[in-house]
């Protein structure tokens, strides 16, 4: 099974955007294997956003991410990448599907809600750099038979 990080950033919890976050995620058939509501300080933000140092954008990405707590996730299932991207809508909300979270409840790149890893192996880094792995729950979940098999 594909990992991916999920993080409701800190417009999402302000708005209190979380439930429904994760419900649409749970619809989908993906499952939460960790979860943490945290502060992001300075070195874990710089870290996670390193791709983007020098960018104009970086120091006010910095200020926003550690601003206000974010719910930090960790989902799983088959290219959960691919289907959590999908269920985000793309960065930008106006250019979002409609019924897409993005498209639903944000209006600007800066205030997009969420961040999901952008392929497997980011996933798998972003996961490592985010969680510890005793905070990961391997668990059995009776719905996988009729999300998975036929």
């Amino acid at each position: 099974m594909e990992r991916t990080l999920i993080l409701i950033k800190p417009d999402g919890v302000q708005r209190g955007l979380i439930g429904e976050i994760i419900k649409r995620l749970e619809a989908r058939g993906l499952k939460i294997i960790g979860a943490k509501f945290m502060k992001v300080d300075q070195k874990l933000a710089e870290t996670h956003y390193q791709e983007h140092v020098g960018k104009p954008f970086y120091p006010g990405l910095l200020r926003y991410i550690c601003s206000s707590p974010v719910m930090a996730m960790v989902w799983e299932g088959r290219n959960a990448v691919a289907v959590v991207r999908q269920t985000m809508g793309k960065t930008n909300p106006s250019e979002a599907a409609p019924g897409t979270i993005r498209h639903d409840f944000a209006l600007y790149p800066e205030r997009n809600l969420t961040h999901s890893s952008d392929k497997p192996e980011r996933g798998e880094e972003e996961v490592s750099l985010w969680f510890k792995p005793e905070e990961l729950v391997e668990w059995d979940r009776n719905t996988d038979d009729w999300i998975y098999s036929l």
